[in-house]
């Protein structure tokens, strides 16, 4: 009996662990149903933007001049006076006395030749007389001829011609003498050409300068130059860009340059006043010089970028536009009926654009790209205002593929 009971527990436990093993799998809580993943490439997209009106052209350059020139005196002195204006950073007006040179010799010599003016006015009056009675006396020694004979021509010394045009020669020399020593005393003031503000001055009272010797320079202010670089193909945008004439004020291609000053930006109003006719030989570019008047008027702020006090940005007075200051610059190219903005990550190779058609599926649409600017493209092509266009998430695509869309 004994062997028997032994024999049948393993056989007991095993059937039990069997029936708790089935009673444990009948009672198991059934697992959640998930739907598979979706094989769908997942892109990003973003909106292109349908626009009208002329497409931006983007440079940038550094502000020189209008016009600049070296200060220097056209006469030989000792500098006897020197205007508080006349130093570096100082703005003069046209016609403003820079310095003056000591002019006690120079109007010495304008007495000396105003005097030898007058006396040969005297020598003159004397030279005339003399030839008319020289003339009157031939006439009427001919009247007094017995014989009637004619005589040949009287001889040009005979009626002191000779002497009456020396005379006059000798008027003539002193006045241009006495033209030019007066001359020269005006040079003694050295006066501004035009308005404008001072770069640079070394003079000051006591010093000699010689003619032709630089004291200063000297840069117009009524109006600044951006020498902006562009490919062949930005400059096509620019509607009649070689008709312009240098210089002739012609505004039908405005521009805008801003700058950084500060933590703000500001903006000023210009225009394209021509283009070089000649490519860059290094960068195979053609410079289109846009020009900014008033640049000292200062500009207008492009946005409040003040973190604080509003009040604190009104109060701000504008800076004016700096010769040297690297700006950039837009200007307002073609005008055709319409384009699209879409985000430079959007164009692909060949220029194409993949687009969204019916919610998920891609169309590929050629475009012809008239403008790149940092983070946008501006183009033609089959494109509608507020189309998707893919961003990223995929490298290759074709016509109809089915994807899963996300908005950047």
């Amino acid at each position: 009996m004994s062997r028997l009971r032994t024999r049948l527990l393993p056989v007991g436990i095993l059937l039990g662990a069997v029936v708790i093993a089935v009673v444990m799998v009948q009672l198991r809580p059934e697992p959640p149903l998930r739907e598979p993943p979706s094989r769908l490439p997942f892109v990003t997209t973003a909106a292109a933007e349908a626009l009208q009106g002329s497409i931006p052209v983007f440079g940038a350059g550094t502000v020189r001049p209008r016009a600049e020139i070296d200060v220097a005196a056209e006469v030989s002195g000792k500098v006897a006076w020197v205007a508080p204006a006349f130093q570096s950073g100082g703005r003069v007006g046209a016609g403003d006395v820079l310095f003056r040179i000591d002019d006690a010799d120079y109007r010495n010599r304008v007495q000396q030749a105003r005097a030898n003016v007058a006396a040969q006015q005297v020598a003159l009056l004397q030279a005339e007389e003399e030839a008319r009675i020289a003339r009157a006396e031939y006439e009427g020694f001919q009247r007094r001829r017995s014989d009637g004979t004619a005589s040949g021509q009287a001889s040009p010394l005979t009626l002191r011609e000779p002497q009456l045009q020396a005379a006059r020669a000798a008027l003539a020399r002193d006045s241009a003498s006495l033209a030019d020593a007066e001359l020269a005393l005006s040079r003694t003031e050295v006066t501004a050409p035009f308005s404008g503000i001072v770069r640079m001055e070394t003079v000051d009272l006591g010093q000699f300068v010689g003619p032709g010797q630089s004291v200063g320079r000297l840069y117009a202010d009524d109006a600044v130059e951006v020498v902006v670089p562009l490919s062949d193909q930005d400059a096509a945008l620019i509607s009649g860009l070689w008709e312009l004439a240098a210089g002739d004020g012609n505004r039908r291609v405005t521009a805008a340059v801003s700058a950084e000053y500060g933590d703000m930006v500001y903006s000023w109003s210009g225009y394209v006043d021509r283009a070089e006719t000649a490519l860059d030989e290094q960068t195979r570019t053609i410079d289109v010089v846009v020009r900014i008047p008033r640049p000292m008027a200062g500009g207008t702020p492009a946005g409040d970028d003040m973190t604080g006090d509003g009040d604190a940005s009104s109060m701000r007075e504008a800076p004016p536009l700096l010769v040297g200051q690297f700006v950039e610059v837009q200007i307002d190219g073609a005008s055709p009926e319409r384009y699209f903005a879409i985000p430079r990550a959007a164009l692909r190779t060949g220029n194409e654009v993949w687009a969204l058609r019916g919610g998920n599926l891609l169309t590929i649409v050629p475009v012809r790209v008239l403008q790149r600017a940092d983070e946008v493209v501006y183009a033609t092509g089959g494109l509608e205002d507020g189309q998707e266009v893919v961003v990223s998430g995929i490298q290759i695509a074709t016509e109809g593929m089915a994807v899963r869309t996300g908005v950047e």
